[in-house]
């Protein structure tokens, strides 16, 4: 995410647009900066501090979305940035606006 220190940072997982290397190949080992969408899935052992640290981290170096999975609730919560912030639950569809356009996906379906 940042160098000087160097932060690495892997994400349950991640989209990167399409055409954002110069090359069209996403490198070997890790990238620059923040993929589009970071999806990290709370596990019970995560603390609130721990997953606030990394969404914010991951805001901070340039992502465009962030969802929190929380599988216990069967809810997600969704990031467009520090202050833009939804709480979904099974009822409601995830989208993918800005970073994933077009895609949707009803939050019951995440969780079986």
């Amino acid at each position: 995410l940042q160098h000087n220190p160097d932060t690495v940072r892997a994400p349950d997982a991640a989209f990167v647009r399409d055409g954002r290397f110069p090359d069209g190949r996403i490198p070997a080992g890790y990238i620059d900066g923040a993929p589009e969408l970071v999806v990290e899935v709370v596990s019970p052992g995560d603390t609130a501090a721990e997953v606030q640290a990394k969404t914010e981290a991951w805001l901070d170096a340039g992502a465009e979305l962030v969802w929190l999975l929380y599988p216990q609730t069967r809810s997600v919560t969704v990031f467009k940035s520090r202050s833009e912030i939804r709480l979904l639950s099974d009822a409601d569809t995830l989208t993918g606006e800005p970073a994933l356009p077009g895609f949707s996906v009803p939050v019951a379906d995440l969780f079986g």
